[in-house]
């Protein structure tokens, strides 16, 4: 595969397999990722079903290579590397009405009403990303993880769209529970 090409395929034990490669799976595969509650175990299977197409079909021994390639698939073709705890400054889901505008202008079409469009097209578009309400949101973000001040126009811009800055946490069902009997 030349570097110009856009996968739609994976070779994991010798074998090919098809997979999904539009961003609305992607998508749905980090949120399975980020979720606390599901465990590792059931995450796998979730994410390896998700993105590739005839999954059932994947012997248990192929499992480690193929979350290898799905990861190297995700980051948009580059080797992940393991650059120790970041603070996280985004989250595709919460953020996602702030992305599409300015996803939507870098490809000059709407993105939701595209049939088809393929991850690495996607992230392209979400590289270019300049100055927006987005781009806006995470400096706020990053400020405040990184115990910078704020200056006026920040402060005046995080009371006003609070619930935009703010990453919102969710909660495990044992935290829920935790809370629950706190409150009664």
């Amino acid at each position: 595969m030349s570097s110009y090409d856009l996968p739609m395929s994976a070779s994991i034990g010798g074998r090919t397999y098809s997979i999904r490669s539009d961003y609305r799976a992607v998508l749905d595969i980090i949120e399975v990722f980020n979720d606390a509650s599901i465990s590792n175990e059931d995450r796998t299977l979730i994410v390896l079903t998700i993105f590739y197409e005839d999954f059932e079909t994947m012997p248990f021994s192929d499992f480690n290579e193929a979350l290898e390639y799905l990861r190297w698939f995700i980051n948009g073709g580059k080797e992940v590397k393991d650059e120790g705890k970041k603070p996280i400054l985004m989250n595709w889901k919460q953020d996602f009405q702030l992305i599409v505008s300015p996803i939507n202008k870098a490809l000059g079409y709407e993105v939701r009403a595209a049939e088809f469009v393929h991850w690495w097209t996607f992230l392209a578009a979400y590289m270019e990303i300049g100055d927006c309400m987005f781009a806006q949101v995470v400096s706020i973000r990053k400020k405040r993880k990184s115990g910078k001040k704020l200056d006026k126009q920040d402060k005046q811009f995080y009371r006003d769209n609070f619930d935009l800055v703010e990453l919102k946490v969710e909660e495990t069902e044992e935290e829920k529970a935790i809370f629950e009997e706190w409150l009664t």
